[in-house]
């Protein structure tokens, strides 16, 4: 019996986490260890153990949508391709200059990240042209010809191209375009006037060269992937996860991979986003802890909220979006995410000063924590857990991963407690706050850093750390609720099976929205407009089942930075434009506290289009049935530390069906994905949609 089964795949650090999903409704689930020297590896040997406990064959998938790292990772790894980059003359470094941000403002001996192109393989040509579009100096074909002969001597593996102004006429850029592709036909290309027509010479550079320098590593991937799939028989569409929420094809991906930098932690949020709306939850902030990171985000009123840029690298990134510039920077759309360097496999250590510290360093799937014995040397944050009793001593996920408990107790106790003069469980239940510690700054920079009170939302906790970690991080931010979903740490492969696919155009044109002509910005955005309908048209959409989004990015007049607001689907006319002015002043007004008077001119900037593509039903069923269960329906119970005030108390260990009557804390839920946490004067229960919703008292 053949069914169409759709199948969400997220890699993280730590473990590979797949979930496939028929129609009815049901979800079968499976974690394997991420193998680092080849990621496909690890997703075809998973579905193949998936196949071979259902029954299932390659044939039964419908779709495959992935979220992947591999891109980032190249980035902060500097194992990306060996890229030069010709640029107009006297702007050779502007990638080395950037927008002189320090991420720290009194850290002397901070040094800003290594361009990703050196200088040698930055090279100039002659050639201007205004910021109307008018050609000022023409280019020398000649002349780039032997820049291009240079940098072909210099083995270069991909070549970026960003030319001054070229957003506002792209006729040079074309040129050298065409050169390139008939001098070297092989060699990877990345155009600004293609990747990002905008206005900023440091950010499209920046955007342009990091394109060019992680596609053959994406490309490369993505080919291997396929093959991979194509052994076991799944010969079906594979949809990569976009850093801004939507999916696009495979071919896209390879084609445009600035798009998927930061896929992978994107699909959690859509997921939450899509229980939010399905349960009626108004505000709530997202959190995800996995085996090397933890990420937060917020949802309100059903939407995610989105950023226009974002950077990578550098150092992981937390804290106030003031103190930037650590990182490469990405001009592209992004679901707005603090991440800080804290998950289950973060190195427990104690610095020269006699402080214990936990992370940023990880000790990943390989070696992987001491419990797992499987040649680790430093203590983690897991085996901290371990020996605080939160997680079972002896297996996780279902027991595809044994655990050595002693050998945690023995080198803990060795390295940490020992050295620091405190009882094994204060010294580990140290490290465990400490790493919430760390996490709850990713919380507060979405939430009390842009004016939210995080008291008012739920916090939606997922990852195979996250339903640990979040009642203690709540309690510490007077959050009163807490929403686990089902299957919590495979949720990012979850979320995936929630996403439309979805591609982002945009454009800049400078016009004063006053005595403008409708009909002329109707003119740009049918272009945009066509450009999105003629690539959703060759992914298989019909017309019918395409949708445009149209936004664009304005500012006062005389001001350096845009905010973007959406512009209405209707006619271009005179209420069209007076509906973007109104919009942006209420946007500054929510943003920056104040508005401008009436007779303050607006600006648009750059113009955005979004095009959907909608499925013809939905993608996933109202009810869901997740096939697996941890092995609490055993029953029992285990000793487990609370800290000092709370000593240590015996705790039932049960699981999710088992919340079907409310149960206070402490409790201990596992399952085969995660542990979720229920201390002592919390509450724990069952909603109609099979979340765990803890509410928390007044004190843990």
């Amino acid at each position: 019996m053949s069914q169409a089964f759709r199948v969400g795949v997220d890699i993280g650090g730590t473990f590979t986490d797949i979930v496939l999903l028929d129609a009815g409704g049901r979800i079968h689930t499976r974690k394997v260890s991420s193998s680092v020297d080849d990621y496909a590896r690890a997703i075809v040997d998973g579905l193949r153990e998936v196949f071979d406990e259902t029954g299932l064959g390659g044939h039964d998938l419908a779709e495959v949508l992935h979220g992947t790292t591999v891109a980032s990772n190249a980035i902060l790894e500097l194992k990306g391709a060996r890229t030069g980059l010709i640029t107009t003359k006297g702007f050779r470094d502007v990638l080395e200059i950037r927008r002189i941000r320090m991420p720290k403002l009194y850290d002397l001996s901070w040094e800003k990240p290594v361009a990703l192109v050196e200088r040698a393989l930055r090279l100039e040509v002659t050639e201007r042209v205004d910021a109307q579009g008018r050609v000022q100096t023409p280019l020398d074909p000649a002349e780039v010809e032997r820049v291009l002969d240079r940098l072909l001597g210099e083995r270069i593996e991909a070549l970026a191209v960003c030319l001054l102004n070229s957003y506002a006429n792209p006729e040079h850029e074309a040129r050298i375009a065409e050169i390139v592709r008939k001098r070297a036909p092989g060699l990877t290309l990345s155009v600004s006037a293609e990747v990002l027509p905008e206005i900023r010479e440091y950010e499209r550079t920046s955007t342009t060269v990091i394109n060019a320098y992680v596609m053959p590593i994406v490309r490369r991937y993505l080919r291997t992937l396929r093959g991979g799939l194509d052994t076991i028989g799944a010969k079906s569409p594979l949809m990569i996860m976009q850093s801004n929420g939507g999916l696009m094809t495979d071919e896209a991906a390879a084609a445009k991979p600035v798009h998927v930098i930061e896929s992978g932690p994107a699909a959690g949020v859509v997921g939450a986003q899509s229980l939010a709306r399905k349960i009626g939850l108004g505000k709530l902030v997202t959190f995800d802890m996995g085996g090397t990171t933890a990420k937060a985000s917020i949802v309100e009123d059903g939407e995610v909220s989105r950023a226009t840029e974002y950077q990578v690298g550098g150092g992981i990134m937390h804290g106030s979006r003031l103190l930037t510039g650590a990182g490469y920077l990405l001009r592209v759309p992004a679901i707005d995410l603090a991440e800080v360097g804290a998950g289950g496999g973060s190195l427990v250590w104690i610095d020269p000063g006699g402080s214990l510290q936990v992370g940023p360093r990880s000790a990943g799937a390989f070696p992987g924590p001491l419990c797992y014995d499987l040649g680790g040397t430093e203590p983690t944050v897991t085996d901290a857990n371990v020996i605080l009793g939160f997680l079972n001593p002896r297996e996780l996920a279902g027991g595809a991963v044994k655990l050595n408990a002693a050998r945690a107790h023995e080198v803990f106790e060795a390295r940490i407690a020992r050295p620091m003069g405190l009882p094994l469980a204060e010294a580990a239940f140290g490290a465990h706050v400490i790493a919430a510690s760390n996490m709850m700054r990713a919380i507060r920079a979405v939430s009390s850093e842009r004016g939210r009170d995080p008291r008012e939302y739920a916090l939606f906790a997922f990852g195979g750390n996250g339903p640990l970690f979040a009642a203690g991080m709540a309690q510490q931010l007077e959050m009163r609720r807490i929403v686990v979903p089902p299957a919590p740490g495979l949720f990012s492969s979850f979320g995936l099976l929630f996403a439309d696919v979805e591609h982002h155009y945009v454009r800049t044109w400078r016009r004063l929205v006053r005595g403008m002509q409708p009909a002329s910005l109707g003119e740009v955005y049918g272009r945009m407009e066509a450009d999105a309908r003629a690539q959703l048209a060759s992914e298989g959409f019909r017309a019918d089942a395409i949708r445009i989004r149209r936004s664009a990015d304005c500012r006062y007049e005389g001001q350096s930075f845009e905010l973007t607001v959406p512009v209405s689907g209707g006619p271009f006319d005179g209420a069209l434009l007076k509906g973007i002015e109104e919009a942006f002043g209420r946007e500054h007004q929510r943003t920056y506290g104040h508005r401008a008077g009436e007779d303050e001119p607006v600006e648009i900037v750059s113009l955005r289009v979004v095009g959907l593509g909608i499925p013809d039903r939905p993608r996933v069923p109202d009810v869901l049935r997740v096939d697996r269960t941890g092995p609490g329906r055993n029953g029992g119970a285990r000793r487990v530390y609370f800290g000092p005030e709370l000593g240590w108390r015996e705790t039932p260990i049960i699981d999710r069906p088992d919340l079907a009557t409310p149960r206070h804390g402490p409790v201990i839920v596992e399952e085969y994905d995660a542990t979720c946490v229920v201390p002592p004067g919390a509450r724990a229960a069952l909603d109609a949609h099979g979340n765990i919703v803890v509410e928390l008292g007044q004190e843990i």
